[in-house]
């Protein structure tokens, strides 16, 4: 059996010039190790805050390396460079609109700023991809909120079965 992939996209022009170490990555990597039950493995990218290089890269992790699950951090707030949401929605078929209101709406609990993020999530193919803000403590708090319905969107997009540590996250599947 092949292992489940899952693409992690740390975007940012600093950490990917080496002056600024990647903590988004890591935080992401550390937050699907306590979730996730079943086997899988990262497949990490450490890319520019650059829409050609964000698309090719996650083009590159749905289409050639089978991510069911792509998860982005960094890029989405509303500065000048900030370009992942436009990268993620030009290579998506179909936007899900409920993970950015649901990551706004749990941030917001948090920090009145939260307004100012423009996370989005779709599909391409048979892949999720979801952004997630940049900060290691606004990662864990947007992932855990959405979480409960990733493993019944990658069934529906025909994806392999994700199964959840009960005590960290509940996945939502319906009665059959």
């Amino acid at each position: 059996m092949t292992a489940i992939c899952i693409g992690i996209v740390t975007v940012s022009d600093r950490a990917s010039r080496g002056e600024y170490q990647d903590l988004g990555g890591p935080a992401i990597q550390d937050c699907l190790r306590e979730i996730l039950s079943c086997p899988w493995e990262p497949v990490a990218r450490l890319i520019p805050d650059e829409r050609p290089p964000i698309e090719q890269t996650l083009k590159d992790l749905c289409d050639q390396d089978n991510c069911c699950l792509v998860v982005t951090t960094g890029g989405t707030g509303p500065a000048r460079r900030d370009v992942t949401p436009e990268a993620t929605k030009a290579v998506c078929e179909k936007m899900l609109d409920g993970f950015g209101e649901q990551m706004r709406a749990v941030s917001l609990k948090s920090v009145p700023t939260a307004i100012l993020s423009r996370q989005v999530a779709g599909i391409r193919g048979r892949s999720l991809i979801v952004n997630l803000p940049g900060k290691p403590a606004a990662i864990r708090e947007c992932l855990l909120a959405v979480f409960p319905a990733i493993p019944y969107c990658v069934d529906l997009i025909e994806g392999p079965y994700l199964t959840t540590n009960e005590s960290v996250v509940k996945a939502f599947r319906p009665k059959k």
